[in-house]
């Protein structure tokens, strides 16, 4: 097998295309030929030895993953080899094969392109269980989406949209809120040209957003909780723009408002049941066409570099995907 390694993190520019020996699924794992692989914003953190997980050296990034089965280990049952999955394992993705869980293997439908299902795990889980499960979205309520155009907020769209609410896209360039309206978004709102309270007024009839989706962070955080309706809710989604902000309380206190904290990946360890329910039904959403990755471009596996080099000028709209 051939895999980008990272020896040493300091950057993209450390990772080699390296022949490793093809490892065999030890109980409990698969061996999965990858097809396709998304670059997702922890990708970019990990190579620089900035993510709050550091794997052990020398490793192979790549979080989220999708391909075909060739082999599985004793006491593997719900997979079989020859299977098309989906997987999110943190690392191993940006390879020619890989070693995973069993356990961390979504089995795809037959029709299921392996392209969207490399872009599909963490952004619609993530979304999902922000909006449904931790802001508990009532149909006729209005979300704001930060960082709109970007995967997570590409997916929180459709499914807030799904969900009956009125959307409000915020993202930081026309283009980017022109595709956020092909998503079906109500309205959008360029912060980059556009104060965000004084849009959000307009845009709300003063009232405010319900719900506030915020992979973002940085310098938009106060200005979108100082918007935020009466018994609102906000979404600790991320810190993409780099700072992690710091708001004042009384803010809280104020709009009887909730600070809502998001962590996909504790939720799927801690409760499994409810995560394998969501992932259903996210996959019959997906079956009857009310949600589908928006992937950005796809690009060959070799030209990894290249694609860091795009994710990292904030130029990708959607998903990028890396193909063998």
């Amino acid at each position: 097998m051939h895999a980008w390694l990272c020896t040493t993190p300091t950057g993209v520019d450390s990772l080699q295309w390296t022949e490793l020996p093809t490892p065999q699924p030890q109980a409990g794992e698969v061996l999965i030929e990858i097809k396709a692989a998304s670059l997702n914003f922890p990708d970019i953190l990990i190579v620089q030895n900035k993510y709050q997980i550091k794997p052990p050296l020398p490793f192979v990034p790549g979080s989220e993953y999708a391909g075909v089965v060739r082999a599985v280990g004793a006491g593997v049952e719900h997979l079989a080899v020859g299977q098309n999955v989906a997987c999110l394992t943190g690392t191993g993705g940006f390879g020619s094969h890989v070693i995973a869980p069993a356990a961390a293997c979504l089995p795809l439908p037959a029709d299921f392109p392996l392209v969207d299902a490399a872009a599909f795990i963490m952004t619609y889980a993530t979304s999902h269980h922000a909006l449904i499960d931790r802001a508990q979205l009532r149909a006729g309520e209005t979300v704001l989406v930060l960082g709109a155009a970007g995967g997570v907020g590409t997916a929180a769209i459709q499914i807030a949209k799904a969900a009956g609410a009125r959307v409000i896209a915020a993202a930081s360039s026309d283009e980017k809120c022109a595709l956020c309206t092909t998503l079906g978004a109500d309205a959008t709102i360029n912060y980059s040209s556009s104060d965000l309270r004084e849009a959000l007024k307009a845009a709300t009839g003063g009232k405010g957003p319900d719900v506030i989706y915020d992979p973002v962070g940085g310098d938009l955080a106060e200005p979108a909780f100082r918007s935020i309706a009466w018994r609102g809710r906000y979404l600790v989604v991320g810190f993409a723009a780099g700072p992690i902000p710091a708001l004042p309380w009384n803010l809280a206190l104020l709009k009887g408002a909730s600070l809502v904290g998001v962590f996909w990946g504790e939720f799927q360890r801690r409760e499994p049941q409810a995560n394998a329910a969501m992932m259903a039904e996210l996959l019959d959403w997906y079956r009857a066409g009310r949600i589908k990755p928006v992937i950005d471009t796809t690009m060959p596996m070799a030209e990894l570099q290249a694609a860091y080099a795009r994710m990292g000028s904030r130029a990708v709209m959607g998903k990028l995907v890396l193909t063998r």
